[in-house]
């Protein structure tokens, strides 16, 4: 490896800044074309649809061009070349989501971004590997963590607030901007080629995770028809209270069913029912992970459905609340998720998760009962101080549960949780708030308040299936000092 210099800090790590501020922007631009395009009554189901696929074809090819790259011997690099060639055709495809005169041309061109982006973002992932000693890998990892949190604050400034002003394409064009100067300083990353591929392609690990993908996916289309066929059945009912316990109970079976039978269809395609059994901690630590995920992002990707009708702003007014209330929960969630990993060593990890999804729940409620954004703020602060505890804790307590030779293939489970969340959340919950918008216009906005309240349940489930959950790491307090052993 080549000495690395100060600026090496930057060069490795600030492409994440240009991906999450194209991720956050979107979270924005996305759901308002999907709200001008098919209306108030549509725009839950077809934000979720595009959620779905969206998330899953990211998940394929984010692991398929990881591979790909890993074995590139482009004479520029193993990785430049990707981030360069993702970087330059996602910018087409921002422009073609501004331009979009359809929601259907709106849905190919966030399908090509995805597609896109994570060609990049593939690549971006292995230059701490390929580059970095392991001694200095926690400090790069540090920086690439404050590169993917200042987003979140630019976005809330600049871009958030000319989206809310009426100015969506000068919004759409700082993000390009931002991303294009990320991928330009990117560039200077001082990479040796290969002189000759790592041997011959596996391509059973992508195998396994297309079957898991696909398998997933089937789930969740299923129960989302289900929720669908219900809501039908439901369209001549005139009592609000019989909708929100029918729907609502509706939907919080369907999302639960898919965690569990999504996690366990994964498990046993990737790593077998017999392996399962191995290790019976390790599927309930993914459905804990799954559940908990569902909530944090779909709260924010029906952030700006929620504040419109919450606080009565019309289109891209919301914008700019979603913003900063995005940018509140994002320094909540760094500040926590610093100190809990070494709160964790003393408390138990798995304390913590199980705390993590119960404060989220707490945040949840305030969110759904708050009469003002002063209050949304006090229910995102909430949200954001668990979802930092979760974050570092929940990873910690997966690293104890699964065989230390295969971490890796085990851990990998996990990618599908964080894509598989978006996924759930979306496409089951979106048509249930279409529902009410259609069915109970009286009351703007309770499809909304319902969903969140169901994701809000489901951080309690997280909690609860860490009974499950054999807990392996004993914490400091549980040894004596003078030798150390287990005190019984």
């Amino acid at each position: 490896m080549k000495r690395l210099q100060w600026y090496d800090y930057v060069t490795i790590n600030i492409y994440w800044l240009g991906l999450t501020t194209i991720s956050q922007s979107n979270g924005l631009i996305v759901p308002l074309l999907v709200q001008e395009f098919v209306g108030t009554e549509l725009q839950g189901a077809a934000l979720g649809n595009l959620r779905l696929y969206t998330l899953m074809v990211a998940l394929l090819v984010q692991a398929l061009m990881g591979m790909l790259s890993d074995r590139s011997t482009l004479r520029w690099g193993r990785r430049r070349p990707f981030v360069l060639i993702g970087t330059l055709l996602n910018m087409a495809c921002m422009i073609a989501v501004g331009a979009s005169p359809s929601y259907w041309f709106l849905f190919g061109a966030v399908v090509f971004s995805q597609i896109f982006s994570n060609i990049a973002h593939a690549a971006e992932q292995g230059l701490i590997p390929d580059l970095v000693p392991e001694d200095r890998r926690g400090r790069f990892s540090g920086v690439k963590s404050i590169m993917e949190l200042l987003p979140v604050i630019i976005v809330a400034l600049t871009i958030g607030k000319l989206i809310a002003a009426g100015q969506m394409w000068a919004g759409i064009l700082v993000a390009i901007g931002i991303l294009f100067l990320s991928m330009a300083i990117t560039m200077f990353v001082r990479e040796d080629p290969l002189r000759e591929p790592p041997g011959r392609l596996d391509w059973e690990p992508f195998g396994r995770l297309l079957a898991m993908t696909l398998v997933f996916m089937v789930t969740i289309l299923g129960l989302g028809e289900i929720v669908k066929r219900v809501s039908k059945l439901l369209d001549n009912v005139d009592s609000v209270t019989t909708l929100l316990i029918v729907m609502g109970s509706m939907g919080l079976l369907a999302m639960a069913a898919a965690v569990v039978v999504g996690v366990w269809a994964s498990v046993r395609i990737s790593i077998g029912g017999e392996d399962a059994r191995r290790y019976p901690s390790f599927p309930w630590w993914v459905i804990n992970r799954l559940a908990f995920l569902i909530g944090t992002t779909n709260l924010s990707g029906f952030a700006v459905y929620f504040l419109q009708f919450r606080l009565g702003l019309e289109g891209e007014a919301a914008a700019g609340p979603a913003s900063q209330l995005m940018m509140v929960v994002g320094i909540l969630i760094l500040l926590c998720a610093l100190p809990s990993g070494w709160l964790a060593d003393r408390v138990g990890r798995k304390r913590l998760v199980a705390l993590s999804g119960i404060m989220a729940a707490l945040g949840t409620l305030v969110l759904v009962l708050a009469p003002n954004m002063a209050v949304i703020y006090v229910g995102g602060c909430i949200v954001g101080a668990a979802t930092g505890v979760f974050f570092t804790t929940n990873w910690a307590l997966g690293t104890d549960v699964v065989p230390k030779e295969e971490a890796g293939r085990y851990l990998g489970i996990s990618n599908l949780a964080g894509a598989g969340a978006g996924a759930v959340g979306a496409y089951i919950g979106g048509p249930i708030a279409d529902h009410f918008t259609k069915h109970v216009p009286q009351i703007p906005g309770l499809g909304y308040v319902l969903i969140f309240a169901i994701y809000g349940v489901l951080f309690l489930l997280s909690a609860l299936v860490l009974i499950r959950v054999q807990e392996t790491f004993a914490t400091k307090s549980e040894y004596t000092h003078e030798d150390q052993s287990l005190v019984i």
